[in-house]
């Protein structure tokens, strides 16, 4: 492996944890807006149709990587329970941001972030490739968590219209960082995403284990990776920051 110029960082799991209740809270906040647009339906059979149109349509994204977005989901459990809206109607709209409202306080780096962030960025420029179908709510948590400044870019797959693993949001981020694929790291969690998507890019990958390894307490949903994914052995691995700063400082030079 080539010593790397630049750096890139998935967001959720990687940097920062989402605890568990927020799921819980975003969808009662959902059933919430729901029956304030005038869409009265009952909690649970709410909630299986939604996740069920969310597996879905994530399905849908793996056969050619462009992004979803939760109004479809919506959308397609509103329909299966009798009510027919489309996915660009406004109440949709409002009910998508009352569903993200449930996660913000929820969210927090994980111990070292800002640390690790403003020791690294001194010597390489870094940037933050996150899946996230809506980028309103992704910009949310970062600007609270005070994260840009850290970077040099910045992508969103809602933004991009692409999720990882596609390779054109890899390009995007190399772009970004102005650097050739094989001298940029890729630091995330997820098996397929991160570390295969940033493989098949080019890049060199690192697994984080940081959220399971440390317990970290952390929301799973469907959009969670297969932690059982296997690897191919050359993969590094991280469970703390310091062993991605070993990492860098024993990497060998050109």
């Amino acid at each position: 492996m080539k010593r790397p110029r630049a750096i890139g960082f998935d967001l959720f799991d990687t940097l920062v944890a989402v605890h568990p209740a927020a799921l819980q809270e975003a969808h009662e906040n959902l059933i919430v807006a729901l029956h304030d647009e005038g869409f009265p339906v009952e909690r649970a059979p709410f909630r299986a149709a939604y996740v069920d149109a969310a597996v879905r349509h994530l399905r849908e994204t793996e056969k050619d990587g462009r992004e979803t977005h939760n109004r479809f989901w919506i959308a397609a459990a509103l329909e299966d329970l009798g009510f027919t809206v489309p996915p660009e109607d406004v109440r949709i709209s409002r009910t998508v941001e009352g569903y993200f409202e449930g996660f913000y306080s929820h969210c927090s780096l994980l111990p070292g972030t800002h640390e690790l962030l403003g020791k690294l960025s001194q010597d390489y420029p870094l940037g933050l490739l996150s899946n996230f179908t809506h980028p309103p709510a992704a910009w949310r948590i970062l600007e609270q968590l005070d994260l840009p400044r850290f970077f040099r870019t910045v992508l969103i797959s809602g933004d991009l219209g692409y999720r990882k693993p596609h390779p054109t949001v890899f390009r995007a981020l190399l772009d970004g960082l102005g650097e050739p694929a094989d001298r940029v790291l890729f630091v995330g969690d997820d098996p397929e995403a991160d570390v295969q998507g940033a493989r098949d890019a080019g890049l060199e990958p690192v697994l984080t284990n940081c959220v399971t390894d440390q317990g970290i307490p952390s929301v799973q949903t469907v959009l969670s990776p297969d932690r059982a994914a296997r690897l191919p052995q050359d993969v590094p691995r991280i469970s703390r920051w310091e062993d991605l700063l070993a990492l860098l400082k024993h990497e060998p030079s050109d």
